[in-house]
């Protein structure tokens, strides 16, 4: 039974592989299209239905060369056209059971872009009504789907020592809080002749109303803020 089972996963493994390859190509597609509509004609970007269709339809039929031709170079690099072949030969019927589910009714094709600028930065698109949406970039409103992207995000905008992206980054809640903190302290400084400083040295200390407290320091005759909650 368990040899059974490893065989069935193993099947499943590949034939998820072939469909992954096809996803692939329906979306490097869509972006060529995208980017010649936008740079040339204005046209419409192709549903990329069309790229799942197509699949299908070489699946149902154990087409191994068109499915093959669908894959991106690095997906044939790491799969020759012989080992295509075999593959959907092995699973020739487990292909057109899936070519079913492909071209269902209910089915429903999902297209996403990630583009890598040559600063390191990203932008995540998705493809929704016939165009490409930005659903996040490094200065750009957008939610992160993974933990990985969320402190990736974390990573950049500390980088760029931006504030806006940080508050971007937190949770509604720790930013609704840190936001607060900082409009009491604001209104706390107002009038900073009538507050109460405490010299201490080239060290004072202010109290603020609101419950917040200021350390400062002098360096080289100039009072700089030194700490502050």
């Amino acid at each position: 039974m368990r040899l059974v089972s490893r065989c069935a996963a193993h099947r499943a493994l590949r034939l998820t592989h072939l469909a992954s390859f096809a996803r692939v190509a329906g979306l490097c597609a869509a972006l060529c299209a995208t980017f010649c509509a936008v740079g040339c004609t204005g046209r419409a970007v192709p549903d990329p239905r069309s790229a799942a269709d197509d699949y299908a339809a070489a699946a149902a039929k154990g087409d191994a060369d068109a499915i093959y031709d669908m894959m991106t170079t690095s997906a044939q690099k790491s799969r020759s056209r012989n080992d295509v072949r075999q593959l959907v030969k092995e699973q020739r019927g487990e292909l057109a059971e899936q070519a079913k589910l492909v071209t269902a009714r209910d089915a429903r094709v999902e297209a996403t872009a990630r583009l890598r600028y040559e600063d390191g930065e990203e932008a995540q698109l998705e493809l929704r009504d016939g165009r490409f949406w930005i659903t996040s970039s490094g200065a750009l409103p957008g939610g992160s789907r993974t933990p990985e992207q969320a402190l990736d995000q974390l990573r950049r905008v500390l980088a760029r020592r931006s504030y806006a992206g940080l508050m971007r980054v937190l949770t509604p809640a720790t930013r609704a809080a840190i936001e607060q903190d900082l409009r009491a302290l604001v209104s706390g400084l107002e009038r900073p002749e009538t507050l109460h400083v405490q010299v201490n040295g080239d060290g004072a200390v202010v109290t603020v109303p609101g419950g917040h407290t200021v350390k400062l320091k002098r360096d080289g005759g100039v009072w700089r803020v030194d700490d502050f909650d």
